[in-house]
């Protein structure tokens, strides 16, 4: 909705300028849809190590330790870039570029595949010893 339309509406006028960078607080749910991603991935992953050794062996553990980690550095970096992009939002007044961000997302698909393919594997070679 276009500012006239908003007043027209008895909607309040918007601002310019560094006072309201945001009205739709996009970049606080994205910081909480990071933070939730990161607990999630260290949640499952300690539950994981607390559950499945007897399945999997020791490697369960490791794993499970892995993805906690892993959710931890998520963490730190989702902090890192929600403090870089709110002092962009009021210096400038706008994001930086969106692949200066990229690598949490680079970091969070990478070890989630990497986790996977490691869980997979070890299925895989504890079945085949079983044989």
């Amino acid at each position: 909705m276009s500012g006239p339309e908003r007043q027209e509406r008895g909607g309040p006028a918007p601002q310019r300028g560094p006072a309201i960078f945001d009205p739709g607080l996009q970049p606080e749910r994205t910081a909480l849809a990071w933070r939730r991603t990161a607990l999630a991935l260290v949640v499952v992953s300690l539950g994981a190590a607390r559950l499945l050794p007897g399945q999997l062996g020791p490697g369960a553990v490791v794993l499970g330790v892995a993805g906690a980690a892993t959710g931890v550095v998520v963490h730190v970096l989702a902090g890192r870039r929600t403090r870089r992009t709110g002092a962009r939002l009021l210096a400038r007044g706008d994001l930086d570029h969106p692949a200066a961000s990229a690598h949490l997302l680079a970091v969070t698909a990478a070890a989630c595949v990497l986790l996977g393919l490691s869980g997979l594997l070890l299925i895989v070679l504890r079945q085949w010893a079983a044989r």
